[in-house]
């Protein structure tokens, strides 16, 4: 392959790559919002019911203003149903394509990856610590290398100038884990003159704190294919300066 032809199918991978983040991460986004919407509009609901016990079954607008909160509400939930639910279905479950791969190849060959698509021009570095040599994964190759490359990319992203990324690659009580560590840089995220992978609004968001077992919207691809996998992905606190630590663990077999 010429070298124009290895960088073009180097750029239409990054492109792929970068856009099968966005899709996850936007089904995630809209799987939060159906979640975090539908409770107030369950509590409203019930609080009609409450009200309806207590106001006079002979007050005309007191009924009328009831029905119109239920109706509300119903339409609000059928509006989540129909244009937030039935368009996140496309990531909502994952076919996965089993077979058994040699883990080291797939961690350098990311990491080769990510080094030349994004870390040398914001001059990040890029190091593997792993003394695995021929273990091996049943799994879908090409979804857990699309997880690592988002988790590393990300890393790469949140890095300032001259940082470091670590990948730590090891066999766990019959699980593969990955822990990628870097120091977190709020400005390096924010900055619009540096080169990226992900949207600006991802990037933002990623600087913000956190509920408890959630991570950044831009980890959704990695966190949906360590599920498929019967296995768990987990993001530690994020704070400006400060070391961060992104973790894949996902069982050696089904």
């Amino acid at each position: 392959m010429t070298s124009l032809a290895a960088d073009a199918a180097l750029d239409e991978r990054f492109a792929r790559l970068s856009a099968e983040a966005a899709l996850f991460m936007r089904d995630h986004v809209l799987s939060l919002v159906s979640h975090d919407l539908r409770s107030p509009l369950n509590a409203i609901h019930s609080w009609a019911y409450v009200l309806e016990r207590k106001l006079d079954a002979g007050d005309a607008s007191a009924q009328r203003a009831l029905t119109g909160i239920r109706s509300g509400v119903d339409q609000q939930v059928k509006l989540l149903e129909e244009a937030v639910d039935s368009t996140r279905a496309q990531t909502k479950t994952i076919a996965l394509s089993r077979a058994p791969f040699a883990l080291r190849a797939l961690v350098e060959r990311v990491a080769g990856e990510v080094r030349v698509m994004l870390a040398d021009a914001r001059h990040v570095s890029l190091s593997i610590v792993s003394s695995l040599d021929a273990e091996t994964l049943d799994g879908d190759r090409e979804r857990l290398s699309q997880a690592l490359w988002t988790m590393l990319t990300f890393a790469v992203e949140a890095s300032a100038h001259d940082g470091a990324v670590t990948v730590g690659s090891a066999i766990d009580a019959g699980h593969w884990q990955v822990e990628v560590t870097h120091a977190m840089s709020f400005a390096a995220l924010r900055n619009v003159e540096l080169p990226h992978a992900f949207e600006r609004f991802a990037c933002k968001q990623a600087t913000h704190p956190r509920e408890a077992g959630r991570i950044a919207w831009v980890l959704a691809l990695p966190q949906r294919v360590a599920m498929a996998h019967g296995g768990v992905l987990a993001q530690s606190e994020t704070v400006d300066g400060e070391k961060s630590t992104l973790t894949l663990r996902v069982p050696l077999a089904a």
